[in-house]
């Protein structure tokens, strides 16, 4: 079987791109877990098409409707591996009838410690989207970058599907 590298392109330089951004905000993110990549489709036989194709790297944990789409998470039999880290999980969103997304890598959670509010006080000079803060389920704040986005949240994507459905 092929590297799902070579289906869904290389993340690294996504992932160096995150790192960059990081490293220049100033968020120290050595300790937390990089719990999952997430990988939107433009199409939806595009989304069908790589469904099946993640079913070949990994376990299907969840196909949930969430924001009036469905979205597929995998639990992948090999991590992607990025330097020290390893990464266990893909996010697959269909696309959004009223959006039109790219084909590609769109953002990156981790997991936190800190409470939200010690969290964003330790990083004064950055300006966090809370909107998603208060959510019932799986609550983050997220940082927006020109095409990605970074969140953080406090649990991991596998344990808030098998916590929550």
């Amino acid at each position: 079987m092929q590297p799902l590298e070579t289906i869904i392109g290389d993340y690294n330089p996504f992932l160096n791109k995150i790192f960059d951004n990081l490293e220049k905000d100033g968020i120290n993110v050595a300790n937390y877990e990089l719990d999952h990549l997430c990988y939107r489709v433009a199409e939806q036989t595009r989304y069908e098409e790589l469904k099946q194709v993640l079913l070949q790297y990994g376990t299907l944990l969840t196909e949930a409707q969430v924001g009036g789409r469905a979205v597929s998470t995998f639990h992948l039999n090999e991590p992607l591996r990025f330097g020290e880290r390893e990464i266990p999980c893909i996010e697959l969103p269909a696309p959004k009838e009223s959006s039109y997304y790219s084909e590609g890598y769109e953002h990156v959670e981790f997991v936190i410690d800190l409470d939200f509010p010690s969290f964003i006080k330790q990083y004064p000079q950055v300006d966090f989207d809370t909107k998603s803060m208060n959510n019932k389920i799986n609550p983050d704040v997220k940082i927006d970058y020109s095409g990605y986005s970074v969140k953080f949240h406090h649990h991991s994507l596998k344990e808030v599907i098998e916590r929550w459905g």
